[in-house]
């Protein structure tokens, strides 16, 4: 009786949290073989080679920090300052690969050194500043006062994962924070 192939899925996700663990040289097809606790043959089966599996994880976080998000809270309606906090709640949640915020800094440290992952990021980064201006265009009549708010909601989130911080999962704290940042 064969085995059943270790889904394609499998070998991104893990790739993944390598990523997020020691970084892209952490990605290493036998490394991963091993964490999934198959041989690496399986691999060659659904990628051509180590950069078609970067590629794709690069894909699977875009989407799923992204557009995935965005679907999320869209699909419950609602005004822009429900969609907001909504968005809050949903971004907070997701702590499972690959939409664990530790993908995503890993992903920010590595296009440091990669232009190619730079690019990406960037196109994501717009397209969640764009999502965040949206819904804040919808409450707010001054452009410029969109635009910053847009990018202070960004920066905040990306910046307290940088912080040692006894109050993060404490609900009155974030409470408070989206209050202040929603206005």
């Amino acid at each position: 009786m064969a085995l059943p192939r270790t889904p394609r899925e499998r070998w991104v996700e893990e790739g993944l949290r390598a990523l997020a663990d020691g970084g892209p040289d952490a990605v290493r097809i036998e490394s991963l073989a091993q964490a999934i606790g198959v041989t690496k043959g399986g691999f060659y089966g659904y990628f051509g080679g180590r950069q078609a599996l970067l590629d794709e994880m690069l894909d699977a976080w875009e989407s799923s920090v992204s557009d995935d998000v965005i679907a999320d809270v869209e699909r419950q309606g609602g005004d822009a300052r429900e969609r907001l906090v909504r968005l809050f709640a949903v971004v907070s949640a997701r702590r499972a690969v690959p939409t664990d915020i530790t993908v995503d800094l890993a992903i920010r440290h590595w296009a440091r050194r990669d232009g190619q992952v730079a690019s990406r990021l960037r196109q994501v980064d717009d397209r969640r500043l764009a999502y965040l201006e949206q819904l804040l265009g919808e409450m707010y009549d001054d452009p410029a006062q969109v635009r910053a708010r847009a990018r202070l909601m960004f920066t905040s989130y990306i910046g307290e994962h940088f912080m040692v911080d006894r109050h993060r999962d404490d609900p009155e704290v974030a409470a408070a924070t989206t209050r202040l940042l929603i206005g």
